[in-house]
């Protein structure tokens, strides 16, 4: 665990530490002062990722909306 603040971590970093705190719960071996400190680190990594998730969510929301025609009526545009 690096113990990075969650404000300095990419969505790939917090998924790649996230996985690697998985796979130490799941590899047991650890006391339960330890399982709950990888418990509680998984919790707040799991958190950065939906936001960086809901984030790129929100992004492509906009651009698609961007990009829709203005008179509602291009949905069927394109389907035969």
């Amino acid at each position: 665990m690096t113990g990075r603040t969650e404000e300095s971590l990419g969505y790939e970093q917090a998924r790649d530490e996230l996985i690697e705190v998985v796979r130490r719960l799941e590899a047991g071996g650890t006391t339960l002062e330890e399982s709950l400190a990888l418990w509680e680190r998984g919790e707040e990594l799991a958190k950065v990722c939906r936001r960086w998730l809901e984030g790129a969510r929100a992004r492509l929301d906009a651009a698609l909306a961007e990009e829709e025609p203005s008179t509602g009526d291009g949905a069927a545009e394109g389907s035969a």
